[in-house]
Order: structure tokens, then C-alpha cells, then sequence
């Protein structure tokens, strides 16, 4: 049964890597209190090669980039109940808002006894040979890796996050790169997918995002567009779909989880909106004094029947 709701208002072998280092301080404060290992997401050379030099950089707020080696993080709740969620921070493809983002959400997951996997995916724009679609290739390989390890996965991605998990959450079954081991049998399906202040289409007149700047460069073709916006590949195997966005959201454009919505009820997905008449663009898992501090009750809500 389509379920939908407007608030207005109100395994196989993997790869160990040593934990990253991270800043004292600022970031100290944001950082999971969930103990937490890293999974590699290949082994060796990522498909296609290339890729940014030196060591990975992690803002004072917690943004991530020049990553050469994506990954999984892995935080195991006290009591776990059976669930996994993977999640992907946004920042427009040029970086990863891990602190303020990503690891709040993993922290608050494991309280609730889900297994939290922090997504760590390549950025396109920092030399990649395979270009914008490296994204999407760390992000179904993960799902492989899941698959191996997890009997219920649900998506949670924020703005270029909410992008990318819904690129995997809808197109699944696209082979974005050739088969590297046993790991690429595995199903890149997810069960559920909850996309916060996502980026959703890149066709006109929503290309002002850096996520389009990135994924396809300011003179796109509507083709090219097409190809990278979500609801373009939402079918009735899409699974339930859960939205959040501020009307004043001055990043992705309101209408961006509109658009997803009409899709998934096109296709008889089920989706569940919730938008909130303030809060901007970022606010994580809601900003103080906004009513966007309601949607992760809303969520668990969700999340417990997705």
C-alpha cells in the first residue's frame, strides 16, 4: 500500500584499514561515540585508476577529502537488532560532511541497535579515470559488501549523499564496473532508502548545484542531465523511499523531493515526505530552533517498518 506523508510546519574477504587520525578540538565534539572499524572497499586500484595524491584531509568540522582509498566505517551498536543502514554524507560531490552529517547519524543509529556503515566514496572531481561515475561504484560495491554481511540494509544519504544512495537505491541492477572478484556476485539491492535534503534531478532548471558542476559540467547536454538525475530511474522494483527537505532550502531546490515523491507514485513505490517550512540546506539531524529537529522521530519511525 503507498504510503505518503506531508508535514508542512513542524562474507567474503575484505581489506582491514587502519582507523584514520582525526583533529582535536572542534571536530572532537562531533565525533561517534561508537567504536568503529574500517572495511576497504577493493582491493588494490579502485576500477579504472587514478586518483588524488598524498593523504586524505579532514576539515575541523569534519569534511573529508582527497580520498584515495574509499571504505566502509563500520560503528556495531551495544545490542544490535538485526539491521544495517548505510550512509553517505553530502557536500556536493567536491567533499564529504562527515561531522556534520555522517557520524551524528551513525551515533544515533547504534543507540537505536542498527549497524551503522559510513560511507567513505571516491569524489570525481579529484582525478579519477572513470570521472563522475565513481561515486556510484564505490556505493554498489559497498551494497555488495553489505549483502555479505547483513540480511536488511536501508540507505541514508544527505544532499550529494541523498544523490548518490539514490542513484544506487534505483539503479541497481547498472553495472558501473566490470566484475573485480566474488564480492561483485552479490546483489546491489537495498530494502529501503531515506534521502535528507537530496540533490534529485540535474535537469533544467535545477543545474545550479555543485553536484551537476561536478557529474556533468556546466554545458550538459539534456541527455547527460537525464542520465544523472534520480527519478528518471525509479521503477516498481525502487524500494520505500523516505524524504526530508526545508521549503528554504537554498541548495537543493524544494522541489527536488516533489519531483522524487511524484516519481515513486508514478511507480507505485511507496515514499514518505516530510518537509518543514524552515531549516535551509545542511542541518543534519535537525537544526536547533527549526522545526527540522523533528524528522529523525519520524525516521525511527519509518526505518522500523521500511
Amino acid at each position: 500500500m503507498n504510503r505518503r506523508q506531508f508535514i508542512l510546519g513542524s562474507t567474503i574477504a575484505m581489506v582491514a584499514i587502519p582507523a584514520r587520525n582525526v583533529l582535536a578540538g572542534n571536530l572532537a565534539a562531533q565525533l561517534p561515540s561508537t567504536p568503529y572499524s574500517d572495511i576497504a572497499l577493493w582491493r588494490g586500484t579502485p576500477p579504472g585508476g587514478g586518483g588524488p595524491s598524498g593523504s586524505e584531509s579532514l576539515s575541523a568540522k569534519g569534511a573529508l577529502s582527497n580520498v584515495m582509498q574509499p571504505s566502509l566505517r563500520v560503528f556495531q551498536p551495544q545490542r544490535a537488532n538485526g539491521r544495517a543502514v548505510l550512509i553517505a554524507a553530502g557536500g556536493g560531490y567536491k567533499r564529504m560532511e562527515m561531522g556534520q552529517e555522517a557520524w551524528p547519524a551513525a551515533d544515533w543509529l547504534t543507540k537505536l541497535g542498527y549497524t551503522a556503515y559510513v560511507l567513505t566514496y571516491r569524489l570525481p572531481s579529484e582525478g579519477w579515470r572513470d570521472g563522475s561515475i565513481v561515486a556510484l561504484q564505490d556505493a554498489q560495491r559497498a551494497l555488495r559488501i553489505l549483502r555479505g554481511r547483513e540480511q536488511h540494509i536501508s540507505l541514508l544519504g544527505f544532499s550529494a549523499g541523498g544523490h548518490l544512495l539514490g542513484m544506487a537505491a534505483t539503479r541497481a541492477d547498472f553495472r558501473s564496473y566490470p566484475q573485480q572478484d566474488a564480492i561483485d556476485r552479490m546483489s546491489a539491492h537495498a530494502d529501503s532508502a531515506a534521502l535528507i535534503y537530496p540533490v534529485i534531478t540535474l535537469e533544467e532548471p535545477y543545474t545550479h548545484t555543485s553536484t551537476h558542476k561536478v557529474l556533468v559540467g556546466p554545458h550538459a547536454s539534456n541527455e547527460q542531465n537525464a542520465e544523472y538525475s534520480v527519478q528518471n530511474f525509479v521503477t516498481r522494483q525502487t524500494p520505500p523511499i523516505f524524504l526530508v527537505q526545508a521549503e528554504d532550502d537554498p541548495i537543493s531546490d524544494p522541489h527536488n523531493t516533489l519531483i522524487m515523491a511524484a516519481a515513486c507514485e508514478r511507480q507505485q513505490v511507496p515514499v514518505e515526505m516530510h518537509r518543514y517550512t524552515s531549516g535551509g540546506h545542511g542541518f543534519g539531524m535537525g537544526k536547533p530552533g527549526t522545526p527540522t529537529v523533528e524528522w529523525p522521530l519520524r525516521y525511527k519511525a519509518w526505518l522500523q517498518q521500511a
